[in-house]
């Protein structure tokens, strides 16, 4: 097996660091300090092509791999989690979702003005009482004649006061059985009557990104805004949580990384007991564990981008790499606040911000609880991955 990285790997890697250290890097403290997003941020992103990376050039994207748009995403998190939560949110769950569900109509009207970043895209799955247990959810689509009629409440919603459209998912039979039968998915933009958003101040992490609510009030939806199939919704919504929870792996990854090289700098510059601390034995347990769980993150990802290069079922492969990464990424940004002393509890230094935005992932796109019940079932054969209806396109189609 060849893990050697291709020169457009390569290059893909060094201008997103090249753009995340030089343009967002000096200021991320004060938008984070004011929970505030960074107006010049998507734009620029636009500009470099991340916002369709592996979106195929017909559809107005940069025709990049899945392997880019991981190494992508670990870049932009190195810097702030709040970069590569727009990856996830645009790229993962949106326009991939589109890409691999959507009509060709649909994606020339949408998949397109977002790949090239004239739109922003966002994914409304999650509600007030309805997280992990997607079937849970109590938004409705009800159909009158050729439109549908969207009412519910969608929280905790990545870019809600920032993307101009948005997947939401909806029960269009509230009484199927089983209940995930009866979800649909729709396109809905902001500019509709009856759609209204806002954020969510003083979350603990990911202050400089939006997070908020979507609110539904009687939103008329033409038909040929479905996105696939009406009751297909779950299907769509789990094929988008896989490509979320990659985007996820990579960007905890990324984080890692940053833990990694702030406490290596950090333990050659303080000095105690008339010595640099990184000649302590228990700093460098610490420092020797962040740098096995990059090398092992970041594998794990690897192997899932190489997979959705391929065009092959990856559930059990994102799982495990999402699982692994996250609790990972917590674990350095705790370790890198302890080998910081004091003043790693004060955001004079990154790793109070990277401990703060860590914790998060370990929680959305599937619990890390959620994760250990997946890899239980494959591992006891209760959970084997059945065929979608259609596959995400490999590398190059």
């Amino acid at each position: 097996m060849d893990l050697s990285l291709s020169p457009e790997h390569e290059m893909t890697a060094r201008m997103v660091r090249e753009f995340a250290e030089r343009e967002v890097a000096p200021t991320i403290k004060e938008y984070d300090r004011a929970q505030k997003v960074n107006p010049d941020v998507l734009p620029r992103m636009a500009e470099l092509g991340l916002l369709g990376i592996c979106i195929p050039a017909r559809y107005g994207g940069s025709g990049m791999d899945y392997v880019c748009l991981g190494l992508a995403c670990e870049e932009l998190e190195r810097v702030d989690t709040s970069l590569r939560v727009v990856m996830s949110v645009h790229v993962g769950l949106n326009c991939l979702a589109l890409l691999q569900w959507g009509t060709e109509e649909q994606k020339g009207r949408w998949l397109a003005p977002q790949a090239r970043g004239e739109r922003y895209a966002g994914c409304a799955i999650t509600e007030p009482d309805a997280g992990s247990d997607v079937a849970a959810m109590r938004a409705t689509a009800r159909r009158e004649g050729d439109a549908y009629v969207l009412n519910g409440e969608k929280m905790w919603i990545s870019l809600a006061t920032v993307a101009h459209n948005f997947l939401v998912f909806a029960k269009t039979d509230p009484h199927a059985e089983p209940a995930y039968r009866g979800i649909s998915a729709f396109m809905i933009e902001r500019e509709m009557a009856g759609v209204t958003t806002g954020d969510i101040h003083d979350k603990m992490g990911v202050r400089a990104g939006s997070t908020g609510w979507v609110h539904m009030a009687d939103v008329a939806v033409p038909v040929e805004n479905r996105v696939g199939l009406e009751g297909e919704g779950f299907k769509i919504a789990m094929s988008c949580l896989d490509n979320g929870r990659y985007t996820v792996a990579a960007g905890a990854t990324g984080l890692i990384r940053a833990c990694l090289e702030a406490s290596v700098r950090y333990a050659h510059e303080r000095r105690t007991f008339g010595r640099e601390i990184g000649r302590h034995q228990l700093v460098q347990r610490m420092v020797a564990h962040m740098a096995r769980d990059y090398d092992m993150a970041r594998l794990l990802y690897l192997r899932a981008g190489w997979l959705k290069n391929e065009g092959r079922r990856n559930t059990r492969e994102t799982s495990v790499a999402k699982w692994f990464a996250t609790e990972a990424s917590f674990a350095a940004a705790s370790d890198a606040v302890q080998i910081h002393g004091a003043y790693g509890y004060s955001d004079e230094y990154d790793v109070e911000r990277f401990l703060r935005n860590a914790k998060g992932a370990c929680i959305y796109e599937g619990s890390s609880q959620v994760h250990e019940l997946i890899q239980a079932g494959y591992a006891l054969g209760y959970r084997r991955d059945g065929t979608l209806r259609r596959e995400l396109p490999g590398c190059g189609e």
